[in-house]
């Protein structure tokens, strides 16, 4: 039992901890957060839009956003919703304000139709279709 003792007490005890690893770990962590940062920033859906050669340039800055993507979903004001959620979300405002509707170029038609018929149901007269010029 002596023997073994002695062979515990010759390991070599570390008085500091070497903190050059976890300094390396710190960057990467920081650099992918800074990188996701500035993609979430934009807030912007990613949707594919149509062109139109008689576009003009939206004047407008204070607008309800209406995003349909080429899967079908339904954005209102960047976060996900479905018809009945913005059919109760448009009776809340005043028909007088602007509406913006960005459609995929894939998107159904029909999803659409159906947006623009709820705003027009509500009497909404200030709606502008987004397009690429």
């Amino acid at each position: 039992m002596l023997k073994y003792w002695k062979v515990i007490m010759k390991l070599k005890k570390f008085d500091s901890i070497n903190v050059i690893p976890f300094i390396d770990v710190l960057l990467v962590l920081l650099t992918i957060v800074l990188l996701t940062s500035t993609f979430i920033s934009k807030g912007l859906i990613p949707i594919s839009l149509p062109q139109a050669s008689s576009a003009d340039n939206l004047k407008a800055k204070k607008e309800i956003i209406i995003s349909i993507k080429s899967s079908g979903e339904i954005y209102f004001d960047d976060k996900k919703s479905d018809i009945v959620n913005i059919k109760t979300s448009i009776q809340k405002l005043e028909n007088t304000r602007a509406i913006q509707i960005n459609c995929d170029k894939k998107a159904q038609f029909e999803v659409f139709v159906s947006i623009l018929d709820l705003l027009k149901d509500q009497q909404f007269s200030n709606i502008s279709i987004v397009t690429k010029k």
